[in-house]
């Protein structure tokens, strides 16, 4: 008998009914995609409507819009309380647009033709380790972003959406409270530096981005109160990036392969006042068979933007190769840890 195939518990589910369920994902994604875009969680925050009114009001075919909800309500989101009425869930909830921590914007990009689409290419980075996304559009995926000004508007909302739920979960984990400038790189609209910032009102901070992208902050600054202890500059962050003697970067180092994230780690290295810190907020991929979304966003980042999700030693080594020691791993109550590193 195969000792590895011996090793993984049995299960009473058919392996091929296993399998055949994970063939189908791309159609659940499209099906939440669908429920995002039309807004229908949103529609049900009132409580149960009837699939006929749904359709009514999203301006849709209402036998088919039944059969997406359907589906989805097999899978936790959404319920049918009655026939063909349907209240949300604690799942569908998280896709209204008005909740703290809302993934309406991030499903709405996860299940965009022109998102899906690289996926489809997988085998190009399986065989080359190149990125699906250049073999399908012939540019990497932040050039071709750079270029594309709505779907880039997509893609800001989506990870403004990632903030919403990580960002708080992030400012109380941490002590901040120590330090006088924070410099968040790549911060797009500023959402995570304000949230730190409201939770530590003697800090100061730095929004830096690249300029269309910060162009865009001045209102969410001002939305959390915080406008007046913000300064914003942008640039590009493998040259150079403003001063501080502290910095943080969430989901951006994963967007990018080793070469890449060392030469950014040196620019904030190369800029820190004093010893300084640097924060990155990540997931960090734990060992062996444990479930963890890092482990399926890691094909993201290995058809996208050619980046990828690291053990707490590959963190290790990286910031070693930068000129910083892996410090401490501050875990938080969603899937991003803080990591922190000082000059070594």
């Amino acid at each position: 008998m195969d000792t590895q195939a011996a090793a993984i518990e049995p299960s009473t589910v058919p392996p091929q009914a296993i399998i055949l369920q994970m063939a189908m994902g791309p159609l659940v994604s499209q099906a939440l995609g669908v429920a995002a875009r039309l807004g229908i969680p949103d529609l049900l925050a009132a409580g149960e409507k009837h699939v006929d009114d749904i359709a009514a009001e999203t301006g849709t075919h209402a036998p088919s819009i039944y059969r997406i909800l359907r589906t989805l309500a097999s899978a936790g989101v959404f319920a049918e309380t009655s026939p063909k009425s349907f209240i949300n869930t604690l799942v569908s909830e998280a896709l209204r647009s008005d909740v703290p921590g809302s993934m309406r914007n991030i499903m709405i990009f996860m299940a965009e033709p022109w998102h899906t689409l690289a996926w489809g290419n997988m085998m190009h980075s399986a065989r080359t380790g190149e990125t699906a996304w250049k073999a399908t559009y012939g540019e990497e995926v932040f050039d071709w972003l750079a270029n594309h000004p709505a779907e880039s508007e997509i893609f800001n909302a989506a990870m403004t959406d990632m903030s919403g739920f990580a960002g708080p979960a992030v400012a109380e984990a941490y002590d901040f409270s120590s330090i006088d400038t924070l410099a968040d790189i790549a911060g797009g609209h500023g959402f995570l530096l304000s949230q730190i910032l409201k939770a530590n009102p003697n800090v100061k901070g730095i929004l830096f981005d690249l300029e269309h992208v910060i162009a865009g902050a001045g209102d969410m600054l001002e939305r959390h109160g915080v406008a007046d202890r913000v300064q914003t500059a942008s640039g590009d962050f493998f040259k150079e990036v403003p001063p501080a003697d502290a910095y943080i970067m969430k989901h951006i180092i994963h967007d990018w392969d080793d070469e890449r994230s060392i030469h950014i780690m040196r620019s904030i290295h190369k800029a820190m006042v004093g010893e300084g810190k640097l924060l990155l907020a990540e997931m960090v991929v734990p060992d062996g068979n444990e479930p963890h979304p890092s482990k399926v966003l890691d094909l993201e980042m290995l058809t996208l933007p050619g980046g990828l999700e690291r053990t707490a030693d590959e963190y290790a080594k990286l910031f070693e190769q930068a000129g910083f020691k892996l410090n401490q791993i501050v875990p938080t109550r969603s899937a991003f840890c803080v990591i922190e590193a000082v000059k070594a």
